[in-house]
Formats: C-alpha cells, structure tokens, sequence
C-alpha cells in the first residue's frame, strides 16, 4: 500500500540508497503505484515513498521554494480553504491540488506546524536550515510507522515488509506480540509481530539531529479526557455545526467520490448534511453471495431518495476459486494484521477502485460516538495451543484492562488504530480511504458528550431528520426511524435484535451447550429467512463448505512448521471437527492459517 520508508544513518551513502529502494519496492503492490526516494546525504538522511496515482502525496518530494525544507509524506490532511489562501498572500506558490502547501505551513508554524495536521498521515521533514529531521504521524496512529535501530542506523517505514526485507534479524516472531495477537487479534502497546521492531505511537513527533533523537510528542489524548461536559442541547447543536462545517473537505475530489454504503447511520449522516457538489458521489455497497441483506436492500433506498446511483459489489464465484492467492495476499500487505477471514477486503477494494480511486466510508462512527467495542479476548480453544504457550496466550489476554483507563481513549486511540487497522491497510492497497469520523474537531468533541448520549443512536437520528427527513423515515439495519419511540419502535427494535442475533447464531454455531442442535438450527434459520439477513460473510460455512480443502491443506502446514505454538493432535481434528457442523473452530482456523501465512510470506520468503 502507500507509504514512506527510509534510513537515517552514517553509513555511505550508495548503500543506504539502494537499501530504501530495496524497501520501496517491497511497498510497490499494484501497477498504479509510483515508487520515488530523496536523499541528503549531509544530515544522513535516505528516504523513499510509494504513492498511488493522482493522490494527495503524489507529486512529491514537496520542497519549499528555496528548497532548504523537504517534506515526504503519505496519506492526507484537510485544511480550511483561508490556510492555502493565506500561504499565498504570504508569497507561497504550489500546487492547487495535493500536499505540496503543507511544507510552506510549515515555514510559517514552526514546529505547531504538527498540532495543525488534521487527517490520517505519516512523514518525514528534513530542515537543512536547522540540520533536523522529524519522523511524525498522525495523533491515532492510524497512519503506522514500524522503526528498527541499529548501532550505525535508524530504519523506518509504513510497512514492516520493508524492514523485513533488509533486516535478516527481525525475521522472527516476537513471543509477545504473537500472544497479543492470539488473545486479543492484535498486538498491544506499539508493538509488532517481528522480532525488534516496533510502531510510533499516536502523534510522535521524533527529532533526529546529529547524532541525538530526541522521542517526543506532539499530542496525547490527556489533553482532550479534562475537557467539560457539555449539555446534551448544546452537544447536539455541536456535533451538528461542527460536522456540517468538516464534511466538504472529504467529499472534496476532481473526480466522483465512492460512497460506501450501509443500513446503518454513519453513511447516511454523511448524505443527510452533504454538501453542494459539482459531481454526485458514486454509492455502491459490498454484498455477499446469494440473496440481498438489509443493508443492501436499505443502502439502495438510501441512495435513491438522494438522487444518487447505487451498485451492489457481489462476492463472485472467482473469490472462492482464487481464494488462496487472495487470502496470502490479505496477510502479506497488510503484514498480517489482517486475517485470512479479512480475505474479502481486498476483493471488495479492487472493485470498488473501478468506480472511484477514493472511498468515503462511515467507519469508526460507532465506535467513536456510540460506544461500540469489539476490542476484547478472543476467547480462543486453548486446546489448539500446547500448554505453555497457552498460558502466554492467557496473560496477553489479560492486559488489556491496563489499556481501558478512559472510554474514549481507549475506543479512538486503541481499538481503532490496533484492532481495526488491518481492514483499512488492505483496503488502502487498492483506493484512498476517507472518514470524517477522526477528524480532529468531531473527536474532541466525543470527549464532550455528555453521559446519557455517548452509547445513544438518537443524535444521530435527530441530525438526519434535520438535515434530510426523507432519510429518517427509512428504518436502519437496527430499527431506527422517524419517531424513536412507542410500539411501533419498540417492534421493529425488538424484530432487528432478534434476527440479528438469529442470524449470528446461524453462522457461527449456538452456545457450547446446544451446540448438538446446530445442523437443525441452520437448515431452519434458511428456510425463514435469518440466515444472511445482516451479515453476509459466512466464513464459518464456508471454511465447512467451499473452502474446506483450502482449511485442510494449510492446518497441515501449519501443523508441521508449528509446534513451538500449537497442539498438532488437536490441528489434525480441527477441520474434520468444523466441517462436522456441530461445533465452530472458525476463529481458530482463522488464527492458525493466518501466523501460518505470516510466517511463510513475510519471514521465510527471502
């Protein structure tokens, strides 16, 4: 995917070069990515970048007129139109389009220059003025930036591949990380998979100069949790003004802007307050096989009631065909922080590119300013695990309650960058992904909320029917619509609950208990109806069904290369024990197959 990637060292100068293009070349995943680097070689400074066509970082290195200040970036920042405007009454000249303005904000902020990025970013700024150079990404840490250190040199880039590829020594597994990632499906702590090396924290802010670097920050989220409560009056009116004042910037494109839609609010705030556009928006919606769910079947409202075209992007009988290659390919880009169960994302992207290079998405508006968490122990069989790594596996589980000290920044500065990364690296492989959900102005604002609304869908059912009431008068995948109260509600949130967790069931198995019952509790929920009515990833049977010899065929290599982790008794029954129908080892499958992919793409592939 997109990135940055470089070498600040002492070393000479040719072979810090074609290290960084080394490492670029690893991040260069499809035929629409531009690779480039920059060196100056008197601050010991070697610096690459891959960026996606007609980008906000395409066009770089961005210098300043001079060229004493260079700037190598990946992703995006949004800025009111009077701070370009402003930069060029001060006799600054750039692009119109494109990050080339951000290195002339720097000349006029300084080093608050950082504190006014507003977007998901990583990038380097090499000041020969100042002889300094700042490694910095954005407050989440959405943007990661994986770092090693050597006696005679400082590695870092947006993809561990690229350190992968250069550093023989990181080519091992780091015990604790990969006990992070089977207790909880993610590391925690800034640390990775790979043996020493490790990510930025959110808003970093790391100074190199001469032979000192100096680890600071630019932002903690401490400075947001004191902030007053407000009245739920005065949030509503709030969050309102302030996300009708952001939006423009991500709808903002010379081209048409891919609008991934759902049944859900997030998307549909977006086209209740959506600004005046020269050119709609493209809606589509990812679906599965078979019949349609309610979000395809609300999505298509949704988007006629604006005005808007709307396609549904299927799952198709090549996903299954080729599904190897795609799973391996899910895990290598994302450096497996996503799953083999995350194989459709990179499926859906490419098709979703051939609409539109950008996706607007509404993801991480549930988390952000409704409370929504899936962030806990995974709950793994520890009969997959042979015993001492078990009880790693049990203690990795249990740290997560040291990061759960404040609910908003837990759930913006922990769940999103650690355990919902993986989906966003696959997807930015194929398009440019935007959400207005972590701008900066509507976050601090969450840590505003006041009790009673911050686990409420009501906000955001007030803000539609404000802004676009024909919208609220279609009900949400949960039941939301119109007026929020009386029987009626209380009908249609009971019917969506029901069926929501009916359909769960029949895909991923009834409680251990009742597990007996789970062939004639299927074969029901697909004769009425429940099954797929909310969820269209059907992993579970699909591990049973059409990719059952894909299952068998990696546990057995799994089973081979693993015994340091895994029980091999217990991975020879795992596949005949799921494709029985009667228990589900779906999450194990997937975290089995997945270390396995790891393993053989990232650490072994040299």
């Amino acid at each position: 995917m997109p990135g940055i990637a470089g070498i600040i060292s002492r070393l000479p100068a040719a072979n810090c070069i074609r290290t960084v293009q080394t490492m670029t070349a690893a991040m260069q995943h499809e035929h629409f990515h531009t690779p480039g680097n920059f060196s100056v070689a008197e601050l010991g400074v070697y610096a690459g970048w891959v960026v996606q066509e007609n980008s906000f970082a395409a066009g770089q290195v961005f210098e300043n007129e001079t060229k004493d200040v260079a700037l190598i970036f990946c992703g995006e920042v949004f800025a009111e139109l009077e701070v370009k405007a402003q930069l060029r009454r001060d006799g600054h000249q750039f692009a119109e389009t494109g990050g080339a303005w951000l290195v002339h904000l720097y000349e006029a902020r300084g080093d608050k220059f950082f504190e006014e990025l507003n977007g998901l970013f990583s990038g380097l700024l090499i000041d020969r003025r100042q002889k300094k150079v700042f490694l910095f990404n954005d407050r989440y840490g959405m943007e990661r930036v994986y770092w090693h250190e050597t006696a005679d040199a400082f590695y870092f880039a947006t993809e561990a591949k690229a350190l992968l590829r250069v550093l023989p020594e990181t080519r091992e597994f780091d015990a604790d990380g990969v006990a992070h990632y089977f207790g909880v499906g993610c590391t925690m702590g800034w640390r990775s998979l790979f043996r020493g090396i490790q990510m930025l924290p959110g808003g970093s802010l790391w100074k190199f100069e001469g032979n000192t670097c100096r680890k600071e920050k630019y932002f903690s989220p401490t400075s947001w949790e004191n902030l007053p409560v407000l009245s739920a009056a005065d949030y509503e009116a709030q969050f309102a003004a302030t996300f009708k004042k952001i939006l423009p910037h991500y709808f903002a494109a010379s081209a048409p802007v891919g609008l991934s839609l759902t049944g859900g609010f997030d998307t549909r705030m977006m086209l209740a307050c959506q600004p005046e556009l020269a050119v709609k928006p493209v809606g589509y919606t990812f679906a599965g096989v078979g019949h349609k769910t309610l979000d395809d079947k609300i999505a298509a409202r949704v988007a006629a009631a604006c005005g808007l075209s709307h396609q549904l992007l299927p799952l198709q009988k090549d996903f299954f065909a080729d599904f190897a290659d795609h799973a391996d390919r899910t895990v290598f880009i994302s450096d497996g922080t996503f799953g083999v169960t995350g194989t459709h994302e990179i499926y859906f992207h490419r098709l979703a590119r051939q609409l539109s290079d950008v996706r607007l998405t509404g993801n991480y508006g549930g988390e952000v300013f409704r409370g929504i968490s899936t962030f806990k122990p995974i709950g793994l069989n520890p009969q997959i695990f042979n015993p001492g790594f078990a009880l790693a596996v049990d203690v990795a589980a249990g740290q997560l309650v040291i990061h759960k000290t404040h609910a908003d920044t837990f759930a913006i500065f922990r769940e999103v960058p650690w355990n919902i990364f993986g989906s966003v690296a696959v997807g930015r492989s194929q398009v440019v992904i935007r959400t207005p959900y972590l701008d900066n102005a509507l976050v601090k604002l969450a840590y505003q909320s006041p009790p009673a609304l911050r686990k409420s869908a009501l906000p955001a059912s007030r803000l539609v029917a404000a802004n676009r009431k024909i919208l609220n008068e279609i009900p949400t995948d949960r039941g939301y619509a119109g007026n929020n109260s009386g029987p009626a509600f209380l009908g249609r949130r009971i019917f969506s609950e029901v069926t929501f967790k009916l359909d769960y069931f029949s895909n991923e198995g009834l409680p251990q208990k009742l597990s007996l019952f789970n062939p004639a509790f299927r074969y029901t929920a697909a004769k009425l109806g429940w099954a797929g009515m909310h969820k269209y990833l059907r992993y579970s049977q699909w591990f049973r069904r059409e990719l059952s010899g894909f299952v068998r065929e990696r546990l057995d290599t799994a089973r081979a290369r693993h015994e340091k982790y895994f029980n091999p008794q217990f991975l020879a029954q795992v596949a005949a024990r799921h494709a029985g129908g009667r228990e589900n080892f779906m999450p194990e499958i997937n975290a089995i197959l997945t270390l396995e992919a790891i393993e053989r793409l990232l650490l072994k592939a040299h």
